[in-house]
């Protein structure tokens, strides 16, 4: 989950994609609403694979695995 971070200095402590200020949630909702992934690339600023990342991300939640966030590299 090297593409996923969990700070609460960052939007609240939500599961972001790393570098950016872009959440989890909203990469999915963008797929769940139909967009393209070259699509959510160009409005969000992400690269295809935040997109499988943010995907991996709730999977794994959703499987009951642990998800554990990488500590910052400043």
């Amino acid at each position: 989950m090297e593409r996923i971070a969990i700070d609460p200095k960052i939007m609240h402590g939500k599961p972001v994609i790393r570098g950016t200020r872009v959440p989890v949630d909203v990469i999915l909702g963008g797929l769940i609403g139909g967009m393209k992934y070259e699509e959510i690339e160009k409005e969000y600023g992400v690269e295809k694979e935040d997109i499988l990342a943010a995907i991996e991300y709730a999977a794994r939640f959703v499987m009951g695995e642990e998800v554990r966030p990488l500590k910052m590299k400043i």
